[in-house]
């Protein structure tokens, strides 16, 4: 993940994430518990992958909707280029003027969150 940064939404009940994911990187199986997500691609083509089994392939242009309560993940399926995409997460996921230049440093953070 070379970038992930929050950018102010002025209404407070949402929030717009970039990411742009390299060749093959993906971002984790996560879930949240409270929060929908609205995905966009921007560029490059991934899959999207929900629960254990159901799988989606997606390119730029296409938008997916992530409930809350759903386990997901995606991955950049490109061997060659970055994937680069924006998420909406409501209510906002991430606090206030986050950003991480590398997936490594945006999981550090989100552990520290955890065990805070």
């Amino acid at each position: 993940m070379s970038t992930r940064g929050r950018f102010p939404d002025g209404v407070g009940h949402s929030q717009l994430v970039v990411m742009c994911l390299q060749p093959g990187e993906e971002i984790g199986k996560e879930m949240h518990p409270n929060v929908d997500q609205f995905f966009r691609i921007e560029e490059g083509e991934a899959k999207f992958v929900f629960g254990d089994k159901e799988e989606h392939l997606v390119r730029d242009g296409d938008a997916v909707v992530v409930p809350a309560r759903t386990y997901h993940n995606v991955l950049n399926t490109s061997k060659t280029t970055p994937l680069r995409v924006y998420t909406i997460y409501s209510p906002p996921n991430h606090p206030d003027g986050t950003v991480h230049k590398t997936k490594t440093e945006a999981e550090a953070a989100e552990a520290a969150e955890r065990h805070s």
